[in-house]
């Protein structure tokens, strides 16, 4: 029988960057439900405050990691809190439209979330375990996006592959190290994000009835689970992989 220690993360600390609400904020309640001293960083001080209240054991850290001056603080107030070991990457945002008239004030914005800031917090934790020479996990959040296209989703689709290929290329780099690199790819999740764009009908129709073999949106949950199971050693011989939650969404 497996021992139900290699799901937990007693004794470790992560990190969880864009925690402040939706997945970010799911994936701070699973991996403080399996034992990690959970650090919360976010932009929006007041929301990440009252999240973090909710969590037991879960300390707020105001931060905006596209910033890689603030990264460095926010890694020594998890150090604060004890043995630093996993990463999760959930900050991110969106812009749609058309790729002909896409602002590049919005393609920039979205690199600087998506992209810039994973391999920002990405760099700097991997470079605090290699120094420090401790083992560790990363989980960067991807979308099915990161594998497919999507009318109007030019540049997010762009970032999505951006951050599987910086998942594959850290993995390689690290492994020998034992760092483990991964990623997770949920489908379309209701979230704060997200929640406006099911007010239309169509969009709504073309997700949940000709997308989605499953018919059903993914939910924080389960997206958050997956990301507690790549965190702990449950899945040590993972790495370089996308987890995808997508109800099927990459298998037409």
């Amino acid at each position: 029988m497996v021992s139900d220690t290699r799901w937990r993360l007693d004794g470790r600390v992560a990190v969880v960057a864009g925690a402040g609400r939706g997945l970010g904020l799911g994936c701070a309640r699973a991996l403080a439900a399996a034992g990690a001293r959970v650090l919360m960083v976010a932009r929006s001080a007041d929301e990440l405050r009252a999240a973090a209240a909710e969590i037991p054991g879960a300390t707020a850290q105001v931060a905006d990691v596209t910033e890689e001056a603030q990264i460095a603080g926010l890694l020594a107030a998890a150090h604060e809190l004890g043995d630093l070991r996993v990463l999760v990457n959930a900050a991110g945002t969106n812009r749609t439209g058309p790729a002909r008239s896409y602002s590049t004030t919005d393609w920039d914005a979205l690199f600087a979330v998506n992209v810039r800031a994973t391999f920002l917090t990405c760099r700097a934790f991997g470079d605090d375990l290699l120094s420090r020479g401790a083992s560790g996990a990363i989980v960067n959040l991807s979308s099915q996006m990161g594998s497919v296209g999507y009318p109007g989703r030019a540049a997010y689709c762009a970032t999505k592959h951006a951050v599987e290929g910086l998942t594959k290329a850290l993995a390689v780099e690290w492994a020998a190290d034992g760092i483990r690199v991964n990623a997770v790819a949920p489908t379309f999740v209701l979230t704060p994000m997200t929640a406006p764009m099911f007010d239309d009908p169509a969009f709504k129709t073309e997700v949940l009835e000709r997308r989605l073999p499953t018919h059903e949106l993914a939910t924080v949950e389960q997206v958050a689970d997956a990301v507690r199971y790549l965190a702990c050693d449950a899945s040590g011989s993972v790495t370089g992989t996308t987890l995808k939650v997508d109800g099927g969404w990459t298998a037409w």
